[in-house]
């Protein structure tokens, strides 16, 4: 009887691996952000007395969740990122309500800096969450942006943008790390050389995606 209790409490290769899962996705949760916190402390990056950052820090980071985006599947773009996926990515995307002149700078900046990320590249991917353009973008995008998803508004929602980020005015190059989180910002006013730089940066640190 008892040999026959313990063979039923047992717990198949499944349950263990769906509980290392939980664990770590309730460990990232509680201690990520401390962690994150420690490391760009200790190793000066971010900070104004070591490493300085190019970009617009977002502090704290915003969830892209609030965003209210699907994907070109009509899936959440939320779903794409956290510690349970097996090969989570960064994103850069790029969000503007009319892609004029200074929006496609940034669509065009976006594709080179993730190239000239050379054996990384594949760590990062990048999207579009754009209104209105030009009928002569339009007609190019498939051929000059085709590797750039564009994403939609969810239906029946409102995105909480984060501080600083207004679409309607500036476009904007959102960087979302592989939990979620949209930590800086890049605009007109950054080169790719300086994106580059803070990219290179975040792959080296990072130990995720």
């Amino acid at each position: 009887m008892n040999q026959k209790n313990a063979n039923d409490n047992k717990m198949s290769p499944e349950q263990v691996r769906r509980g290392r899962r939980m664990a770590l996705l309730l460990f990232a949760v509680g201690f990520g952000p401390m962690i994150l916190a420690t490391v760009m402390y200790y190793t000066g990056w971010l900070n104004p007395t070591g490493h300085s950052n190019h970009g617009e820090l977002l502090q704290p980071p915003v969830q892209v969740a609030e965003l209210q985006l699907n994907g070109a599947d009509s899936q959440p773009l939320s779903d794409r990122f956290g510690p349970e996926l097996e090969e989570p990515e960064w994103m850069l995307l790029v969000v503007a309500d009319n892609c004029g002149t200074a929006c496609e700078e940034l669509l065009y900046r976006a594709r080179q800096v993730n190239i000239a990320l050379g054996k990384n590249a594949n760590r990062v991917n990048r999207s579009a969450w754009v209104g209105s353009m030009s009928d002569d973008l339009a007609e190019r995008w498939p051929e000059e942006y085709s590797s750039m998803e564009r994403v939609s508004q969810a239906s029946n929602t409102s995105a909480a943008l984060p501080p600083g980020i207004d679409p309607a005015q500036q476009p904007r190059i959102l960087v979302i790390d592989p939990f979620g989180n949209i930590i800086m910002h890049y605009g007109s006013e950054h080169t790719g050389k300086e994106m580059l730089n803070d990219l290179k940066h975040l792959l080296k640190l990072s130990q995720i995606g």
